[in-house]
This record gives structure tokens, C-alpha cells and sequence, in this order.
């Protein structure tokens, strides 16, 4: 398979950036999306050309590093995967790929198709945690915990903290990832002791650090390569009132 890529490229944050269109021939249609731009940038490396810098780590849909805005689309144009388990058969021979770093004021790019997603960091840091000390590990049946609730809280914290949320919002909110962290401590005994204090502190935290409003639109929910529900931010809400009037 042959495509044509056109791929923003941008020295730093400081600095204008620009597409630069290369040609890229002879890619199997098995080859995963990254591998495609592996061997993009070894021809360059060859051409004595700087390669195109983009982020990843474990590339089996896990860490949420390789976040790329393809042809419109955090991920790419498929459902529920991250960018290193989308696959060139998705696209069509000869297609034209647009490859693009997140955008969001909260994510400056670093160089390229990387951004400093450092802002979930400050979140997460803020109070995305459980700092009661409880003793030693109890036996997984020492707190009786509904079905129900466990699943809900199990499904929130697959949130991998990729950002396509925020990519996908035209608000570049944080909504989704915040409310998740709240929903999976939240939905749980352990975490309701800093419950009150967990969801203000996360709030306010999103809102300096330039994240925008949620929109409603449930973009981000569609995009998500976990599947998190916007029934998330509902019980953020929810349990930020709660906070506030308490």
C-alpha cells in the first residue's frame, strides 16, 4: 500500500509550525499505524533527514502515549483503540493521511507530534489518589462491596489518561479523564473518606491549569479508546454539588 502523509512539523513550542507532505510506498496492510512511521522515519534517517518525532511507549493499547489527531480524528478513524493498535487496512491505497499533535492550550507541543500532556500529572497529583492510610492489605472480601458499583468503578479507572478527550472536545475539556479518577475512588469505600476534599481540589486544578467547559456533545465519550461514560461526568457533578453545599 502507498500513501501520502502530511505531517505537522514543529521544532517547539516557540516556534511556527507547518505540514510537510512525504510519500511512503510499499506498507502492509497489517503494519500497525507507529510502524508505518517507523518506516517513514528510517527512510529520512537515511536521507540524512530529521525523523518525525512522536510519542509511544508500550504500543499495545495501554499507556495512552501515542495520541495523534489522524484524517480529523483522535486515533484515527476506527473505535474503542489507541493509535498503536490502529491498522494501515483501515485506510485506502493511495489515501492521503493528515497526522496532527493534539490541540489544546493545556498540551503545548514539545516538538512535532509530541505535546506535554504534564497537566493529567498535576491532576492526578492534586488529589487523584487515596492517601488514608488503611494498615496492611485486607482479604479481597473484607469490605463488602455491591456488584454493581465495583463494575462501574472498575470501567472508570481503565481511563489511560491519553488526552483524546480533551482533543476531541471543542472546548478541550478534561471532564472525562477528571471525572473518572472522581468516579473510580468515589464508587469506593476507600475513597469516600477524601471524597469531599478529592473533587474540589481536581475541579479547581482543571480549570487553572486551561482545560475548557464540557460541551455536552458527548465527543469525548465517542473518541474514548477505553468506552468511559459521559455518566461520569453526571456523578462528577454530582459529587462536586454535594461538596460545595455540604
Amino acid at each position: 500500500m502507498d500513501f501520502t502523509l502530511k505531517i505537522w512539523r514543529q521544532e517547539n513550542a516557540k516556534t511556527k509550525g507547518k505540514f510537510v507532505t512525504y510519500k511512503i510506498t510499499s506498507i502492509s496492510a497489517d503494519c500497525s499505524f507507529l510502524e508505518m512511521l517507523d518506516l517513514l522515519n528510517e527512510q529520512l534517517i537515511d536521507k540524512i533527514e530529521k525523523p518525525v518525532c512522536f510519542d509511544h511507549d508500550c504500543r499495545e493499547g495501554i499507556c495512552g502515549m501515542c495520541s495523534l489527531y489522524i484524517n480529523g480524528r483522535p486515533h484515527g478513524n476506527d473505535s474503542s483503540i489507541t493509535t498503536c493498535q490502529l491498522h494501515m487496512r483501515r485506510f485506502k491505497d493511495g489515501e492521503t493521511i493528515i497526522i496532527e499533535p493534539w490541540r489544546a492550550r493545556a498540551f503545548p507541543i514539545i516538538k512535532d507530534l509530541v505535546v506535554d500532556r504534564g497537566a493529567f500529572d498535576k491532576i492526578i497529583q492534586e488529589g487523584g489518589y487515596i492517601s488514608v492510610n488503611t494498615g496492611g492489605i485486607p482479604d479481597g472480601n473484607a469490605i463488602p462491596i455491591p456488584k454493581t458499583e465495583a463494575d462501574l468503578a472498575m470501567d472508570a479507572a481503565q481511563c489511560i489518561g491519553c488526552g483524546a478527550c480533551v482533543a476531541a472536545c471543542k472546548n478541550a475539556s478534561a471532564m472525562l479523564f477528571v471525572s473518572a479518577k472522581i468516579s473510580h475512588l468515589a464508587l469506593l469505600p476507600q475513597g469516600r473518606v477524601e471524597a469531599k476534599k478529592r473533587v474540589e481540589k481536581l475541579v479547581a486544578i482543571m480549570d487553572n491549569l486551561g482545560f475548557g467547559n464540557c460541551t455536552n456533545t458527548g465527543a469525548c465519550e465517542a473518541e474514548c479508546p477505553k468506552d468511559i461514560k459521559l455518566t461520569n461526568i453526571a456523578r462528577l457533578n454530582r459529587e462536586y454539588y454535594v461538596a460545595k453545599l455540604s
